[in-house]
């Protein structure tokens, strides 16, 4: 399906980005937790909001038999 070029560049592609994002944030960690404080709160209040509307379209849904 794919040529050995092609796996070798996906492979060699997937280690040198995943390694630049893992720099990235580590050089940035300071940064984060000064101006991102709390930021979670509003992470978990989105995640809160979708759930609450899957309850509310699957407890309002009418089953016709």
């Amino acid at each position: 399906m794919f040529s050995n070029g092609q796996l070798l560049f996906a492979v060699f592609f997937i280690i040198t980005f995943t390694g630049i994002v893992i720099f990235t944030y580590r050089k940035d960690f300071k940064g984060h937790q000064i101006h991102y404080k709390g930021s979670y709160k509003i992470l978990l209040t989105f995640i809160v909001a979708i759930i609450i509307l899957f309850i509310i379209k699957y407890s309002t849904q009418v089953y016709i038999e």
